[in-house]
């Protein structure tokens, strides 16, 4: 079989923090948010041809390649498109300092009109590529227009909501009740024993040999260490202790930030390891000869995850999928 095998080049005498690597986490926007109280936003953007309008369809971004977003002029999109102002450019790329940028959520007649279906993609496939610019702004993108599509009617009175503040606020007509984005806080921890091996799970929805990091949501009244704790125990019957917070990516699938935790089992009450059999079906440890050994036995979270991110941080270099 292939052996998987870690990476040479990682090495370097100005360490990166654990954030610079992950990808959804890169932004080169400033979000300008006094621009969105402008009642006029939008009328004086898509007037301007230099604003560029990243278009949405179905949770996926327009792109131009594989590396790089379709940031097109205001002219190119339809006019009924619901809009969401994201902010401007804070660095000179292919376009200027102060570039505005918006998102533009389209219906499945608006998109047609605007681009083939295989020119819309998957953010989660393509991330890695993009710039920190585009990174950022697909990843904003995707995470505002998502809340749009999930939360058109009033909780309250079901009367349609109406989209303010640049689309950063949907008002109920009927009270003015203000509804705001959310955001669905979730922990993913990279567990170890005393012998340092880390704990990895196959998901029942996963092809048998994918293998990933636990995690889950963060139920109300519930801090992060307590998540961390009772989800590890839930879903494998091992009981963590000094969980250790590592950095953070949004994860817009539909509306996650995802937390990364390190976190040891408890020496006094380490508890069974044992998958809860509903959402994790195997359990693993692994020490970091075992991984690189599994080869292709083992498939391994995507480059775009935070949990790639924690596994390599564990391993201590990237590790390449196959030789």
């Amino acid at each position: 079989m292939p052996e998987r095998s870690a990476r040479s080049d990682n090495t370097s005498d100005h360490p990166t923090s654990f954030t610079d690597k992950l990808p959804l986490s890169r932004h080169t926007v400033d979000r300008d948010y006094l621009t969105r109280d402008r009642e006029d936003v939008f009328a004086r953007l898509m007037a301007d041809p230099a604003t560029r309008v990243l278009p949405v369809w179905k949770g996926r971004a327009l792109f131009a390649t594989a590396t790089t977003l379709a940031l097109v002029p205001p002219s190119e999109v339809p006019a009924d498109a619901r809009l969401v102002y994201l902010g401007r450019s804070t660095v000179a790329d292919d376009l200027p300092v102060g570039t505005a940028f918006v998102a533009a959520l389209l219906t499945d007649e608006q998109a047609a009109s605007v681009a083939s279906e295989e020119d819309w993609g998957n953010l989660r496939m393509f991330a890695t590529g993009l710039s920190a610019r585009d990174a950022g702004l697909a990843t904003e993108a995707l995470a505002i227009t998502n809340w749009h599509a999930s939360h058109r009617f009033s909780p309250r009175t079901g009367q349609p909501l109406v989209s303010t503040k640049g689309g950063w606020v949907l008002v109920d007509p009927d009270d003015g009740h203000e509804i705001f984005p959310r955001t669905d806080p979730a922990i993913i921890v990279g567990v170890t024993d005393q012998n340092d091996r880390l704990l990895l799970g196959s998901n029942a929805m996963w092809e048998k040999n994918r293998y990933s990091l636990l995690a889950g949501f963060v139920e109300p009244g519930e801090s992060l260490e307590q998540a961390v704790a009772r989800e590890i125990f839930e879903e494998s019957g091992v009981r963590v202790v000094d969980p250790i917070y590592l950095g953070s990516q949004p994860w817009p699938f539909p509306a996650s930030l995802m937390l990364g935790y390190r976190a040891t089992v408890d020496s006094d009450n380490p508890g069974t390891l044992e998958p809860d059999g509903a959402e994790i079906v195997d359990l693993r440890w692994f020490t970091r000869d075992e991984l690189i050994a599994a080869g292709d036995e083992v498939i391994l979270p995507g480059r775009s995850s935070i949990a790639r991110a924690i596994i390599e941080d564990w391993y201590g270099s990237e590790i390449d999928d196959q030789e």
